[in-house]
């Protein structure tokens, strides 16, 4: 397969790597066992670029991954490591954004110790501060920057424009955003800024949620706490129309002898040479199907064929419900 370059990063990934939010139990239980199996079985099948944050889990995630590092030093150099910072809880359970400089230096120090390591490779901004000028931002992170504790710079969940003025503080390596054949808005604007200034955009849940694999039929027996059922795609009226076009969509995927999340992700991956993938999965078997997406490139009869089927907007509702939009910059 391919490797791609991580924008400005200096190193070269597997365009599909691996979301590790689902080690905290944001889709479903995970015990630590799972998640260790899951993170060997990723560096067998050459999955390199693995993205978490301080969030997952309020750091469950972060923790796992130390604990694999701690049972062999060696495998800490086969990976690219990115985390992030900015949200936090209070006490009472309530998020909230904190993007100081003092804030991050707290939150990088406690990442670093979670993970077991003295530098990271990408460290994101994970949401937008509005108390904070994003130049501001950026100038401290590049400060963490010389003193060898990120190796480079990412953003997550931002417009273009605020991509632009970021970059022209210090080069940013990466931009995360979902991306996927239902969550189109990048193509308004990032996909095309962040190939200008030679950044990757790094696609979050490009199976939709797990939505396009077919396998998520009946919302209310998802487990309590799953993000999926408080989200309006995947709720009431909204849900049944989307299911309807999921089900001709796998059926088309299996026309084609594709798994129906390695289509979706070989989709993302075709829409620019910058862009990679990290979906998230707690299981060997689908991250299998997923790297298998990097390795059979998207054919133009596939293309056409999705592209007919899934026209852009078709998905049903909103991707978040209002409260969710917390200091996510909305550009479309």
């Amino acid at each position: 397969m391919s490797a791609r370059p991580l924008g400005v990063a200096g190193v070269c990934v597997n365009p599909v790597g691996l979301g590790c939010m689902s080690l905290s139990g944001f889709y479903g239980p995970s015990s630590e066992a799972e998640a260790l199996r899951l993170l060997a079985a990723a560096l067998d099948l050459g999955v390199n670029f693995w993205d978490t944050a301080n969030v997952y889990g309020e750091g469950v995630s972060e923790s796992r991954l130390g604990k694999f590092f701690a049972e062999d030093r060696a495998r800490r150099a086969k990976v690219t490591l990115a985390t992030k910072f900015s949200i936090s809880r209070r006490p009472d359970g309530a998020r909230f954004i904190d993007n100081s400089e003092a804030h991050l230096i707290e939150a990088l120090d406690g990442s670093l110790r979670r993970l077991g390591v003295d530098s990271v490779d990408l460290y994101y901004v994970h949401r937008l501060d509005p108390r904070f000028p994003i130049e501001e931002t950026v100038g401290a992170l590049a400060r963490q920057v010389e003193k060898g504790k990120i190796r480079a710079i990412g953003l997550s969940e931002m417009a273009p424009d605020t991509l632009r003025r970021a970059h022209a503080i210090h080069p940013i390596a990466a931009m995360q955003s979902e991306y996927s054949l239902w969550a189109r808005f990048p193509e308004l604007g990032l996909l095309q800024t962040c190939a200008e200034l030679g950044v990757a955009l790094v696609a979050f849940s490009p199976v939709a949620r797990g939505a396009l694999s077919g396998e998520v039929r009946d919302i209310g027996a998802l487990p309590a706490g799953d993000f999926r059922k408080n989200n309006p795609r995947f709720t009431g009226l909204n849900w049944t129309r989307n299911l309807q076009r999921i089900d001709a969509y796998v059926a088309l995927a299996r026309e084609f002898g594709r798994d129906p999340c390695e289509l979706a992700i070989a989709w993302v991956l075709a829409q620019g040479p910058h862009v990679l993938a990290i979906p998230g999965t707690r299981y060997r078997e689908n991250l299998a199907h997923d790297v298998r997406a990097a390795e059979r490139p998207l054919e133009p009869a596939e293309a056409q064929a999705i592209a007919r089927l899934l026209p852009v907007g078709w998905a049903a509702g909103d991707r978040y419900a209002e409260a969710q939009w917390s200091n996510i910059e909305r550009y479309c």
